[in-house]
């Protein structure tokens, strides 16, 4: 068989949310170059699938204006074929609508296996690979050999490739980053996978496959558990856990507005903090509403005991437009959004005309916010536009009205920028490029509590930390298992939410971390050729199987205890020969004396801004260009057509990486 070149390879990593995969390898390895949903559309005939939602509507509002000649023509070819004349018939795909998605992988697992194939058709399709071209397919530890051999099938009968493999996901993790001994933890949608690695081999036994309620989706499930009373959606929740004012807080760090948190002062002037929010008097004591998230205090429009506190408090829940709209009552709401941005944009201009000059607020941090804001984009509200038919102009109409984003420049035409009346615009016809122009969501800013520092919440964290413990305890390996308490990566897209990472090491380390002076208490982990002391004190070591040459009165039990794990803190001068024997344990069995991450890899400058989320697709760029290129089947890294002729399916198993 010809071997093959860069530019025909291709490389698929099936996920619960979102699918990757990517034709060719370019020359510095880059992120997916296609990223999918993992979801289809049943399709009106039974059987068939649909990467988008199909809609089928009746469309009166939008008619072109056709010479008599032609509307007679189409009249009588609607009367031939049997059409309505009055309506036409509209078919539209709607790239965003997930109404009556079919979600094929579940926890890792394909769930749906006709709609898993109908996704991989697509991937397929949407690549548009030339001939000769070979696949590797990123596998998830949940599917089982008989899957593999299900996949094998599908993909050499399907496409007819000369060649494909399948390659573990934790095994392209360590690919990615270049050790060949590490704790992969991928922190998935709705599943957790940990495997232990060592010399590139994935210990089965121990291993963590698809553990359940520790995913992003438990983190969306616990933030709608508390905000559902204040009227949250699950989507809503899903967009704040992307949102950067998610964040997870590390253990023993207190949330802002509660005792022990460093925003909160003792107040010594109670009649600055009723009028000001100051703790104190003085200069610099003075805390900025803005900087807050908070309304300020005192009397007059924009403040928490001002006008709008008329008994009608909207912080207390989300306002449901959707049901707003739905109700008829599309246009009350409209105009009173209209008069309260006209409302605010007057308070504005008055107080930056009265307001004197004053110093630039310090902004707070996120952590240390009481409240904060994001951006919401409904697509529930923007599902209902849509089922109601008005047209182009008038959706536009309406979406430009309910979006309460931020207004870019270059959407709004040049009349508009001089400060040319609306009339005239009208009257130009530059609104329908006005409405056209917005064709985006809908946003809408929501203001969330501490209730945003909370999404790890319920045990997840410590669950995690258990499967780790229980993973790395099960090596039956023993000198094995410091290397991966050290050698810690965790990856996957349920990884991003901000502060996970680090909040997942602080519960680790809380746990199951012991410091190396605590290491003397555990006598079996003493080196073999050393004796234990007895109560006479004749057989207690003496100074002179120390360090050779030196004057130093250190314990040699405690160093003899704590140089396995340690040797690199000590001066070489000072290490001890008798001790690195192959019967010293470099750590205890059960617990770590450290923990560690993994050194990212720096060579690839296009992952260092996306992160290493998804390395393992790294991994597989690096295995498709060692198995495919260089190696050329050598190492039986894949399968040709030929030996899928010769064995079937079943032979999968002798060339998976």
């Amino acid at each position: 068989m010809p071997p093959f070149k860069d530019e025909q390879i291709i490389i698929i990593a099936p996920g619960s949310e979102t699918t990757t995969a990517q034709l060719g390898l370019p020359e510095s390895f880059t992120p997916a170059r296609l990223r999918v949903r993992s979801r289809m559309f049943p399709a009106e005939k039974g059987g068939e699938w649909e990467p988008y939602k199909v809609r089928r509507r009746t469309d009166k509002a939008e008619k072109r204006l056709v010479p008599q000649e032609e509307a007679e023509e189409i009249s009588d070819m609607k009367k031939t074929f049997g059409e309505p004349e009055d309506d036409e018939i509209i078919y539209e795909e709607d790239p965003v609508s997930e109404e009556g998605a079919v979600w094929p992988i579940s926890e890792g697992r394909i769930t749906n296996w006709p709609c898993f194939f109908a996704l991989m058709t697509h991937v397929y399709n949407t690549l548009n690979p030339p001939f000769h071209t070979p696949i590797l397919l990123i596998a998830q530890p949940a599917w089982t050999p008989r899957e593999h051999e299900k996949l094998t099938q599908f993909f050499f009968e399907k496409f007819k490739t000369p060649a494909f493999g399948l390659m573990d996901s934790a095994i392209a993790t360590a690919w990615a980053y270049g050790v060949h001994t590490a704790t992969v933890v991928d922190v998935g949608r709705d599943k957790v996978d940990v495997t232990a690695i060592s010399e590139f081999i994935p210990h089965g036994t121990g291993r963590v496959v698809a553990l359940p309620n520790s995913g992003g989706e438990a983190m969306t499930g616990r933030l709608l558990e508390i905000l559902r009373p204040k009227g949250f959606t699950r989507e809503m929740c899903e967009q704040l856990k992307r949102s950067p004012i998610c964040e997870i807080l590390p253990v023993g760090v207190p949330l802002p507005g509660t005792p022990g948190s460093t925003a909160q002062e003792v107040i010594t002037n109670p009649a600055a903090a009723a009028s000001t929010g100051a703790t104190g008097s003085g200069p610099g004591r003075r805390e900025s509403a803005a900087a807050l998230g908070i309304a300020p205090r005192g009397p007059g429009p924009d403040t928490e005991v001002g006008e709008e506190q008329n008994g009608e408090d909207e912080n207390e829940g989300v306002l449901d437009v959707a049901s707003i709209v739905a109700g008829g009552k599309m246009n009350e709401y409209l105009a009173r959004k209209e008069r309260e941005k006209q409302e605010k944009a007057a308070a504005k201009k008055k107080g930056a005309e009265t307001a004197p000059i004053q110093a630039r607020p310090v902004r707070l941090p996120n952590s240390k916010r009481e409240r904060n804001t994001f951006m919401y984009e409904d697509h529930a509200l923007l599902d209902q536009l849509k089922s109601m038919n008005l047209g182009s102009k008038g959706m536009a109409e309406a979406q430009a009205a309910l979006d309460e984003g931020p207004q870019k420049k270059h959407d709004l035409p040049e009349q508009m920028e001089s400060g040319e009346p609306r009339s005239a615009i009208e009257a130009n016809g530059t609104s329908d490029f006005l409405f056209s122009s917005h064709t985006g969501p809908i946003r809408r800013e929501i203001e969330v509590g501490t209730e945003r520092f909370q999404a790890a919440s319920g045990g997840i964290l410590e669950r995690i930390a258990d499967a780790i413990h229980r993973t790395i305890s099960s090596v039956e390996e023993v000198n094995k298992r410091s290397e991966l308490w050290d050698s810690l990566i965790i990856c996957g897209n349920g990884s991003k939410i901000r502060g996970f990472k680090d909040s997942l090491m602080s519960t680790l380390q809380t746990k199951y971390l012991i410091s190396p002076s605590s290491a003397t208490i555990f006598t079996s982990e003493l080196p073999s050729n050393m004796s234990t002391p007895a109560g006479t004190g004749a057989n207690t070591p003496q100074p002179q199987l120390g360090p050779h040459g030196s004057s130093s009165q250190v314990n040699p039990l405690l160093l003899a205890a704590t140089t396995g794990q340690n040797a690199h803190l000590l001066h070489p001068n000072n290490a001890l020969p008798s001790i690195h024997s192959h019967n010293a344990h470099s750590s205890h069995g059960q617990t770590p004396t450290s923990i560690k991450l993994a050194r990212p890899p720096e060579y690839f400058p296009e992952w260092k801004d996306v992160g290493y989320d998804e390395a393992a697709f790294l991994g597989a760029q690096v295995a498709a260009k060692v198995i495919f290129v260089v190696d050329q089947g050598m190492s039986k890294g894949y399968m040709t057509r030929p030996d899928y002729n010769d064995q079937g399916p079943t032979g999968i198993h002798d060339y998976s990486m």
